[in-house]
């Protein structure tokens, strides 16, 4: 994804994770990675035609709307969970339950519904 949305943007980005990630909330912090994923998707559509590697991102996000297929979404997760990954912070949590989840897959989820709006149904 550095690639496509350029190193300034992406380091940006993995210094916004390293900050906010330690101590911050699940339901906060997956809206804002959908944002980045939103942000990458916009940017590799509109470089597809020259840039290879922008051509194949914006084809992993066109397949995970366009499929109900738990791979197109793990491919989703996958590009998340790199952003983690290189920031340097942990994705996978446990609640006070000690039930465990994914920073990352919450991410994903919010990025495939970014346009859902259940209030203006």
């Amino acid at each position: 994804m550095k690639a496509v949305v350029g190193a300034k943007i992406y380091n940006v980005w993995l210094n916004m994770l390293k900050s906010l990630v330690p101590h911050g909330r699940t339901h906060r912090l997956s809206v804002m990675v959908a944002g980045m994923l939103q942000y990458a998707q916009e940017v590799a559509y509109k470089k597809a035609e020259s840039n290879s590697k922008a051509k194949k991102l914006a084809e992993s996000f066109e397949s995970a709307f366009e499929s109900s297929d738990e791979e197109y979404l793990d491919k989703i997760i996958e590009i998340a969970e790199k952003l983690f990954e290189d920031a340097g912070v942990r994705y996978k949590k446990k609640n006070r339950k000690g039930k465990s989840y994914s920073i990352a897959e919450e991410a994903a989820y919010e990025f495939l519904n970014w346009g859902n709006m259940p209030w203006e149904r």
